[in-house]
């Protein structure tokens, strides 16, 4: 039987994270992941640029059933020191939007930073490497494999969720934080495309590709950015944003004219162009192809000049409070995140040691925080990996 310091199941962001910060500190650190390589999920990550931070993160871009959880790991571990340890390395980035950061070239930079770093602090990698299960042992814990059974003083638990399952994700790291008797907050697929109902399917469709800045709201919560049409539904970051707080039965409410004040707007059409139809003036600030589709289904067309005052009042606020209701999401296949997981009253916010389990962490996905779109989760990784590897 071979003895660690620290095993970490999970090759990903925080698994990594966390073992150089415990490599640093001397101790005898191996990962140990499924798949044939470390940071797939860093690889496909931002169209294969790695969103690897933002600019603006605070507690209130995460949520979890305790929203206070997040703020200890996130604020001794920032997006500012994640950015100078990329600086350090020499990979150049840029701000897309919104604060997001992205390689300048590839995704594989942030994973060769990881590994690189891994090496310096004596860290050793296995590869290709399935758990077959998790005991206690004498010593800590003993970890069983195809290969070997392994003890250590600590495990680290940094699986990952359910989302992106060609990637290997599984809900193992779920298993384990049951088998120590850990709740867990019900998991759903978040970050995620949403799908239309059989009307709206047949009423949409085929604005498939067509996109638009929206405000979208639900649940009290509310983005702006960009919405999508898909063959199926509904996509973009304003939706994949609201898909997180949305749940079946919900209507969202969208405001499709969010940068216009749409009732002056209109009302100055109806003075100039008063032989103007309404589709042809809502197609100057609406893609044209949703304007005539939303005028065939609801809204009429006719010339400006038949319009009342009351009637443009009605089709100003119709667009600006535009209903919505998805039946479903497309599910982790698409998700890019795992919402739930395990229950943060159960760990510590300072070292993400169980509470239960002594010598067992919980970090990244798995655990019951969940970021917004746009680097927030990578954040949350190194931040949990950095705060678990300062203890283990």
């Amino acid at each position: 039987m071979t003895d660690y310091d620290v095993v970490i199941i999970g090759g990903g962001a925080a698994g990594l994270m966390c073992a150089i910060e415990a490599g640093k500190r001397g101790r005898r650190v191996l990962v140990i992941e499924h798949s044939d390589r470390v940071g797939r999920k860093i690889l496909i990550s931002g169209g294969g640029r790695c969103n690897f931070t933002n600019l603006n993160v605070t507690p209130e871009n995460f949520s979890s059933a305790n929203q206070h959880f997040c703020k200890s790991a996130l604020a001794r571990y920032t997006q500012w020191d994640f950015i100078a340890l990329v600086e350090r390395h020499n990979i150049a980035y840029h701000e897309k939007e919104l604060g997001q950061l992205f390689c300048d070239q590839s995704a594989k930079l942030i994973v060769n930073l990881l590994t690189d770093e891994c090496r310096k602090s004596g860290v050793r990698i296995s590869t290709g490497c399935s758990v077959s299960g998790v005991e206690r042992g004498a010593a800590g814990f003993v970890i069983k494999h195809k290969r070997a059974a392994i003890e250590a003083s600590s495990l680290v638990v940094a699986c990952g969720g359910l989302s992106v399952p060609k990637m290997g994700a599984t809900g193992f790291g779920y298993d384990i934080a049951k088998r120590f008797g850990h709740r867990l907050v019900p998991t759903r697929a978040g970050l995620v495309p949403l799908v239309f109902g059989p009307d709206d399917l047949v009423r949409y469709k085929d604005l498939s590709g067509v996109s638009l800045p929206v405000q979208v709201q639900c649940r009290g919560q509310s983005f702006s950015n960009a919405m999508l049409f898909t063959h199926r539904g509904i996509s973009g970051p304003a939706i994949l944003q609201i898909s997180s707080y949305w749940k079946v039965g919900d209507a969202l409410v969208m405001n499709l004219l969010p940068l216009t004040d749409a009732d002056s707007w209109l009302k100055g059409r109806q003075s100039s162009r008063t032989e103007a139809e309404l589709k042809t003036v809502l197609g100057e600030f609406l893609p044209k192809r949703l304007a005539q589709r939303l005028c065939e289904i609801e809204l009429g067309s006719r010339a400006l000049r038949q319009y009342t005052p009351r009637e443009i009042r009605a089709i100003c606020h119709r667009l600006q409070n535009w209903r919505m209701q998805p039946i479903d999401t497309e599910g982790y296949r698409t998700a890019e995140v795992t919402l739930g997981g395990v229950h943060t009253d159960e760990l510590s916010s300072t070292t993400m040691e169980s509470k239960i389990v002594p010598g067992l962490y919980f970090i990244g996905e798995v655990v019951d925080v969940t970021g917004h779109l746009g680097g927030f989760n990578f954040q949350w990784a190194w931040s949990s990996g950095w705060a678990a590897g300062q203890v283990v």
